[in-house]
This record gives structure tokens, C-alpha cells and sequence, in this order.
């Protein structure tokens, strides 16, 4: 019975060896760009929206964003897209905005649609 109760208990012990190392692995593996980025879009005036990036990450990223004004979008003869975009370097805890416009249209009406952004670790 001895020999069994020790075995028992070196089983566990190489059990915890191996499972210790493994969880303090997990505990300090880097988060994602997407966990410490956000996004948000707010209308400026009657013909504008803002586009904001966050970057509460440790580390630089590259940023982008697009999208797309369209003039007249009822219409099937006026109507006509116009898509944009904004890159950015963000530094660790900086926001950067971009301003999507629908001046292009002039008195026609408009939509802003396909709005994408992503970030990526800076490379430099």
C-alpha cells in the first residue's frame, strides 16, 4: 500500500510540474489588436461623420479606415459613389479621427455606407 500511495503521489506532482509552467504560459500571452482598439462614429453636422480609432495597446499600430458616400441613392440616373479612406500611425494611447463629407453632393441626398477600419502592429 505504501508504494501505491507514493506513486500516487508522484503521478501528481509530475502532473502539477507540467500543468504550472503551462498556465503561467497562458497567463502572459500578448492580447489580440483587437482587445485594446475601438471604433466610434459620430455625426458632426448635418453633412459630416467622424470616424474615431483608439489605440489602448503597448505597442504602435497601423491604422486604416474607408468608406463610401453615395449622392442621390434613390435616384437611378444622379446617383454616384465616392469612396475614401484615412491611414494612420496610432502610439500607444492616441486616437485619430477621419471626416467622411457629403459636401460632394451638393443639395442631392446621401448615405455613407461600407464603413471598414482595421489595425495592425506598426512594423517599424
Amino acid at each position: 500500500m505504501r508504494a501505491t500511495t507514493w506513486a500516487r503521489r508522484a503521478l501528481y506532482a509530475l502532473a502539477i510540474s507540467i500543468c504550472i509552467p503551462a498556465l503561467a504560459i497562458a497567463d502572459h500571452s500578448p492580447r489580440s489588436v483587437a482587445a485594446c482598439t475601438s471604433f466610434d462614429q459620430t455625426e458632426k453636422d448635418d453633412a459630416k461623420v467622424e470616424f474615431t480609432i483608439h489605440n489602448t495597446c503597448s505597442i504602435p499600430l497601423d491604422c486604416a479606415v474607408s468608406w463610401r458616400v453615395v449622392c442621390a441613392p434613390d435616384s437611378k440616373k444622379r446617383r454616384a459613389a465616392h469612396p475614401n479612406a484615412a491611414k494612420f500611425a496610432l502610439i500607444q494611447g492616441a486616437a485619430d479621427t477621419a471626416q467622411a463629407s457629403a459636401a460632394i453632393c451638393g443639395d442631392d441626398g446621401w448615405t455613407i455606407d461600407s464603413v471598414q477600419w482595421s489595425c495592425q502592429p506598426n512594423k517599424d
